[in-house]
């Protein structure tokens, strides 16, 4: 893939050499030159030679001009949602409660420049507080790739909790906008390798990157692979109460390989228009969570005993001045003083492993044809989750995107 990106360049600027005009060179280096130009062409002409090869004309056109540029718009949505439950392992007494983050949509404007299948693309991000968003893309008639990158931090969330009491919800908080002490940041980096079982007839690309004209409906059965990584920190000690109520976690980290079997269809209603759908559900082959936790100087439900004076508390140590590494959260007079006090140093992390999580992968895209240039628009969602004990996240990954182009 990485050569066909070199080679692209190559040719683009061959043809770009072959436009200018200048001083003329000596008669040894414009033989060079030609010589070089040639065997270029001849590249240029196996590269289009083999594109045809491998489709059916009835079906599918290979464009004459193999160069394409496109100006493009995407919109990318990322939604978390981050599920605990604080209890007491001698009671029904707990806590369950949600925190929603829904980051600012990462809108970006870019141009891409490519032969054939295969490109390079430059984008300007349009909103600075929606994180960094990267992302490659390469097609071919048996095949399909894509990465994405996406790394933002925000502090501002939706909470929602229910209080419990011998089993009795007694509290109730409904769904409500807050905001973090410090920032929560998320990471996440998907990678996607598909193969066409009917490239010949069906093809992603295009409705996706338009370097190939559908001609005729047709459809495939698709195989596809991902590697899908992210993390959930927000283990600023600003966060002490997220961290206190969430069972000591204060990172998570998820490693997952998925494989699918899906289906892919092409609609052509008129000569120039597709309309694709594609949906391929997952199960993962390997799924690994690391979960980072801190210990605390407070103990939720422990019992006051008969000292009770604890004395200041000594970070160095990570003791009370009485010697005892916690105590209770109810040995204080003075409601709510713990707060202030509250402290958490590193522990040892937890690693585990998992089978069988389900994941989807749903794409719809369509685009219109006529002459040279071609509009096109794509929607891609992908759905992910992990859960260690009572910690649980659901992660949506989304984008739209919108792109107008010519053929040279």
């Amino acid at each position: 893939m990485v050569g066909r990106i070199i080679i692209c360049g190559l040719l683009f600027s061959m043809n770009v050499a072959g436009q200018e005009v200048g001083t003329p060179d000596s008669v040894p280096a414009q033989k060079s030159k030609k010589t070089l130009m040639g065997r270029l062409r001849q590249v240029q002409e196996f590269l289009d030679v083999r594109a045809r090869k491998k489709v059916d004309p009835n079906y599918i056109e290979v464009p004459e001009k193999p160069w394409r540029i496109m100006l493009r718009n995407k919109e990318s949505l990322v939604d978390v949602v981050y599920d605990n439950r604080f209890s007491d392992p001698g009671s029904d007494d707990r806590l369950d409660w949600s925190m929603n983050f829904r980051p600012p949509v990462a809108a970006s404007l870019g141009v891409w420049l490519g032969y054939r299948g295969t490109g390079v693309s430059f984008s300007i991000p349009l909103a600075k507080s929606a994180g960094r968003n990267f992302s490659f893309t390469s097609t071919g008639a048996k095949y399909g790739f894509n990465f994405r990158l996406r790394r933002f931090s925000t502090d501002e969330m939706t909470f929602s909790g229910k209080l419990y009491e011998e089993g009795e919800v007694i509290a109730e908080s409904k769904e409500e906008d807050s905001r973090m002490d410090a920032p929560a940041w998320i990471r996440s980096v998907y990678v996607n390798g598909y193969y066409v079982f009917n490239g010949r007839r069906y093809s992603q690309a295009a409705a996706y990157n338009q370097s190939v004209i559908q001609r005729r409906s047709a459809g495939s059965f698709l195989l596809g692979a991902t590697w899908y990584q992210s993390s959930l920190d927000y283990s600023d000690k600003e966060n002490s109460l997220m961290l206190f109520f969430g069972n000591n976690v204060r990172r998570i980290k998820l490693h997952q390989a998925n494989i699918g079997v899906g289906y892919g269809y092409n609609w052509v209603p008129c000569r120039g228009l597709v309309v694709n759908a594609m949906a391929m559900p997952t199960i993962s082959v390997y799924n690994r969570v690391k979960v980072y936790k801190y210990k605390c100087n407070i103990d939720p439900f422990g019992l006051e005993d008969e000292t009770d004076d604890y004395g200041e508390w000594n970070k160095d140590t990570h003791t009370w001045a009485n010697g005892k590494t916690q105590k209770p959260i109810f040995s204080d007079d003075e409601e709510y003083k713990w707060v202030e006090e509250l402290d958490f140093w590193g522990s040892e992390d937890e690693t585990t492993y998992s089978m069988l999580k389900l994941n989807v992968d749903l794409r719809v895209g369509i685009a219109y044809n006529w002459k040279n240039w071609f509009i096109g628009a794509q929607v891609q969602f992908n759905n992910f989750n992990y859960s260690k004990g009572y910690s649980k996240v659901n992660l949506f990954d989304a984008y739209a995107r919108f792109q107008l182009g010519v053929r040279l």
